[in-house]
């Protein structure tokens, strides 16, 4: 069973930088598919961005052009870079990995604990 932890959430000026990370731990061989979700308070979770194994990327509208996935597969680690953040980035940011990638919540079967965004006007 692979294991998820995420690190380097925090708070940032609305134009300014974040990068978060997320460790993988334990079997991660089936970590063939990772992406980042986040979820504001009162919203449902939503996809961020996702990396297959080839490291295709796909991004939601909202984050194209500011948002970068990225991952080192020999360090078993999931990034994203976050540029130019507006207060509505302001969320919990969680990475998660799934066999298959997929647009679909229901889909991505391991998740980490989450890591803290905010984004201030």
């Amino acid at each position: 069973q692979v294991q998820l932890a995420e690190s380097g959430g925090g708070s940032v000026q609305a134009g300014g930088s974040l990068r978060i990370s997320c460790a993988a731990t334990g079997y991660t061989s089936s970590t063939i598919c990772m992406g980042w979700f986040r979820q504001a308070p009162g919203k449902e979770r939503e996809g961020v961005a996702g990396i297959d194994l080839d490291g295709s990327t796909s991004y939601v509208d909202s984050v194209k052009g500011r948002f970068t996935v990225s991952r080192d597969n020999a360090k078993s680690s999931l990034y994203l870079q976050m540029n130019s953040l507006k207060p509505e980035d302001t969320a919990v940011y969680y990475c998660a990995s799934t066999f298959f990638c997929s647009s679909e919540v229901a889909d991505w079967g391991v998740w980490g604990q989450g890591a803290q965004v905010f984004v201030s006007s």
